[in-house]
């Protein structure tokens, strides 16, 4: 019965994906001949005929990405894929938490092996078409072994662990597992803008001092402490531009990548500002710590149910081994069959972060010239080649972001 229903929420997923990703090409077909009133005066048809040319490409290349993701998720289950793996290894191997690591990382690295074609298609030749990708095939293999190494050092101690609690500590693993899962993340989190980040690109100090001031005076009224200002040079990998927020307490850094810096005035940046400081002052970044944390938690209780029934491993074309323990089949069972039901809360995950961007722009309207992040997002909008006429429905199962449209119209009427 459990396979049925895989099979059954598989093809589902991927029948609503591909009717997603068509109604978007369509409807962005349909609205490219002209760029909507609100841009009329700031972006040109050129542009607009770009973002949609740009969104239509992505729409494509996603598709066959998930459906190749389908083909090789039902390699691994239904068709026995992983159950060869977990026998050949135990034929090999007899340390039982290596044989266990190795059949986590070697089906961690087939799906990456999968997924490379599409992040180097997507860079080299979809962005390349676009004109944002500024990576060089050397940078992105660089990129691709530090991530690896990176990877091993952090993740392998983390599953070794989580495997020898799920192996000794009884009944009620779940919540040391849990616990050491929270505080890895945090560790992460606490790393990345010292450790992690600056392995992968350079970091200088904000050398303007008006636009310094500006800054802190604003993080000043909005009640933000801050370590330092920023800029990343993004612009050697992609001429997207962005900013971003990173760090604890009174160690939190302002980052700005340098293509942003290179394209907004000073009253632009500090609109974007006081927009992610609205996340900071409605506290959007703990509560979606929490809910993570919260959803976490009950998916490991339903791992550590699933993880003592066979049907589960059974039913998912998997005999679990008798005498030797299947902890590391449970986990990887678990997470390639978990993204076919939870597809579906997607819309609920949009419309609260849509909620949220919307809060955080009335917050930044109220700091700063509402017309002034107007001209901001318009920009960026421009620049990123961000569709203006996204699909209503597709919009609302997917976008994390108020569509362009409507943002506009919200920030006008603060």
């Amino acid at each position: 019965m459990f396979t049925l229903a895989f099979i059954v929420f598989l093809l589902s997923d991927i029948a609503m994906r591909l009717y997603l990703a068509s109604r978007q090409v369509r409807h962005v077909r349909q609205h490219r001949s002209a760029v909507p009133a609100e841009f009329s005066d700031r972006i040109s048809l050129h542009s607009h005929q770009r973002a949609a040319d740009y969104t239509t490409a992505k729409m494509k290349v996603s598709m066959v990405e998930r459906v190749t993701e389908a083909v090789v998720l039902v390699a691994f289950t239904l068709l026995g894929g992983l159950q060869a793996l977990d026998v050949q290894l135990g034929n090999l191997i007899d340390n039982e938490m290596l044989r266990q690591l190795c059949l986590i990382g070697v089906v961690l690295a087939l799906l990456g092996v999968v997924g490379l074609p599409f992040s180097a298609w997507k860079k080299f030749k979809l962005e390349a078409r676009f004109g944002f990708n500024r990576m060089t095939p050397r940078l992105f293999l660089l990129d691709a072994f530090k991530t690896l190494v990176l990877s091993l050092l952090l993740g392998t101690p983390l599953v070794a662990s989580i495997l020898w609690i799920m192996e000794n500590a009884g009944p009620y693993w779940v919540l040391w597992a849990w616990g050491l899962w929270v505080a890895f993340n945090l560790l992460v989190l606490w790393l990345l803008p010292t450790i992690i980040a600056p392995l992968f690109n350079k970091f200088t100090p904000l050398n303007n001092p008006e636009m310094s001031d500006r800054i802190h005076r604003l993080a000043q009224r909005c009640g933000f402490s801050l370590s330092g200002l920023f800029v990343m040079d993004g612009s050697k990998r992609s001429a997207h531009g962005n900013a971003y927020f990173t760090g604890f307490g009174k160690a939190r850094r302002i980052v700005f990548f340098d293509t942003l810096l290179a394209r907004l005035n000073i009253d632009e940046i500090e609109a974007v500002l006081a927009h992610e400081l609205g996340h900071f002052k409605h506290k959007h970044i703990l509560k979606r710590m929490a809910i993570t944390f919260t959803v976490a938690l009950l998916f490991a209780l339903l791992l550590s149910w699933l993880s003592t029934q066979v049907w589960f491993y059974v039913q998912l074309g998997v005999l679990p081994q008798l005498g030797r323990p299947n902890d590391a089949l449970a986990l990887i069972l678990f997470f390639l069959a978990l993204p076919v039901f939870t597809f579906w809360l997607t819309p609920l995950a949009s419309w609260l972060s849509r909620k949220d961007e919307f809060q955080a722009d009335d917050y930044a309207a109220q700091q700063c010239s509402p017309d002034s992040l107007v001209s901001a997002l318009v920009k960026l909008y421009d620049d990123n080649a961000a569709t203006l006429t996204p699909d209503p429905v597709h919009s609302a199962f997917y976008d994390s972001h108020p569509p362009a449209v409507i943002r506009i119209q919200n920030l006008k009427h603060a």
